[in-house]
């Protein structure tokens, strides 16, 4: 029998957070955007956001965050400091809220 050799990685130029960075630095995206960019689930993505805004502030640069609205009564939620989308607005109680967008500033 042939021992089989253990799988090797395949080497990373950039880590996923710097991946993100770069497509952010770009354009401005969605979540679901980053998450088809570059290639991991779009739950992941917010954890990688927000380790990626306190990164930034030591590099004196920020993240950039358009705020999701309301799709029924078009309530902004101006003051959510969470990235993720709110499951629910507070005033008309409806449910198709559109996703927040970053941009690296």
């Amino acid at each position: 029998m042939k021992e089989k050799k253990p799988p090797v990685p395949s080497s990373r130029q950039n880590t996923i957070r710097r991946q993100i960075q770069e497509v952010l630095e770009q354009e401005t995206l969605s979540a679901r955007d980053i998450s088809a960019a570059v290639g991991i689930p779009e739950k992941d993505v917010y954890g990688h956001l927000e380790h990626l805004q306190r990164s930034l502030q030591r590099e004196n640069r920020r993240l950039d965050v358009t705020p999701a609205q309301c799709r029924k009564c078009g309530f902004v939620f101006t003051k959510r400091s969470r990235l993720s989308r709110p499951g629910k607005c507070p005033i008309c109680k409806g449910e198709s809220i559109g996703e927040p967008l970053f941009e690296v500033d």
